[in-house]
């Protein structure tokens, strides 16, 4: 085996999946089965209104995509993967997940259009002054 660059970072991306898998499979521990949705849906480090709504979407994501990268590690281990084959399905993964992390956080924090109340309310007192 040659040392070279894309070998060190083929190692790095292998073990690389040890602690993701574990993260993401604890996440999905923690909201189902005790309740925790402190990291369920975050925009910019808070919570949605109702993060018990968004918890079963938040825990099917970390689930599915912890034990897809199970698999691969479990392929790459036993099945003997090819690098191309085992890498493109963890990178896929990974991406998939954070698009779809992304994608629910927005959905959870929807976008406030035209003006908001507070600031019509104390533009219209400060006017009569």
């Amino acid at each position: 085996m040659v040392l070279d660059v894309s070998t060190v970072l083929t190692w790095i991306l292998f073990l690389a999946l040890f602690p993701i898998a574990f993260f993401w499979l604890r996440r999905a521990w923690r909201i189902v089965f005790k309740r925790d949705f402190s990291e369920v849906a975050l925009k910019r480090g808070m919570p949605p209104a109702n993060p018990a709504k968004f918890a079963p979407f938040t825990a099917v994501i970390n689930f599915v995509c912890g034990i897809i990268i199970l698999m691969v590690i479990y392929g790459v281990l036993v099945l003997q993967l090819e690098y191309e084959t085992w890498s493109s399905t963890a990178g896929v993964t990974i991406w998939s997940k954070f698009l779809l992390d992304f994608m629910l956080s927005r959905h959870a924090h929807p976008i406030a259009w035209g003006r908001k109340k507070k600031a019509a309310d104390e533009s219209a007192s400060g006017s009569g002054k």
